[in-house]
């Protein structure tokens, strides 16, 4: 069974997290959930769900953020990824200056330093040149910047068609089979 840590922090956006942990779990992978204090504030004003109860809906792993000796902040412990959904700009910072004071940040750098695949999906607008400048480092190390960006081309009619554009990016960087939104099959323009 593949496995992921899961990091919800402080930007908006909770919600793309929420749908992806649904898909993965449908896909039949083993969560480890964090999610720092503002990413908890923002999952329930967006979600109105706190972290314990997401956890125990999706029968995910939930780790503490201040638990630097929980499992997903060891390189020995194996996960096949780690997606930040979404990365607040003070965590796209830390993890680019190697800061790993919180699980979040820690996992983050043990994919790095383990050549492991990472996700960060910033969702803050507009960036500031910190941030920017930290994702492109970031990127040049091999991290995916995957920003929660939906496209229109679709045409999409509800906000749930919205999060699954989001969603289905980061679930394809994850080579996860899915039927979440719809591919583009380049017969839509005549």
């Amino acid at each position: 069974m593949p496995s992921a840590v899961i990091a919800i922090t402080g930007a908006s956006g909770s919600q793309y997290s929420v749908r992806l942990i649904e898909a993965l779990v449908d896909a039949d992978w083993d969560i480890f959930l964090t999610v720092t204090r503002e990413g908890a504030i923002n999952l329930k004003l967006e979600c109105d769900i706190t972290p314990r109860e997401l956890a125990e809906r999706h029968g995910v792993r939930l780790e503490q953020n201040q638990n630097l000796a929980a499992k997903s902040a060891s390189g020995s412990a194996r996960f096949d990824a780690y997606v930040i959904c979404p990365a607040s700009g003070t965590t796209i910072g830390k993890i680019a200056a190697g800061i790993s004071d919180n699980l979040a940040t820690r996992s983050a750098i043990v994919a790095m330093k383990e050549r492991r695949k990472l996700i960060i999906v910033p969702r803050e607008t507009p960036m500031a040149t910190p941030h920017l400048e930290a994702l492109a480092k970031l990127s040049s190390w091999g991290v995916v910047v995957l920003p929660a960006s939906p496209g229109f081309y679709k045409n999409p009619k509800t906000i749930d068609d919205l999060i699954d554009f989001v969603v289905a990016r980061i679930l394809d960087q994850l080579d996860v089979e899915h039927s979440v939104g719809s591919r583009w099959t380049g017969e839509e323009v005549s």
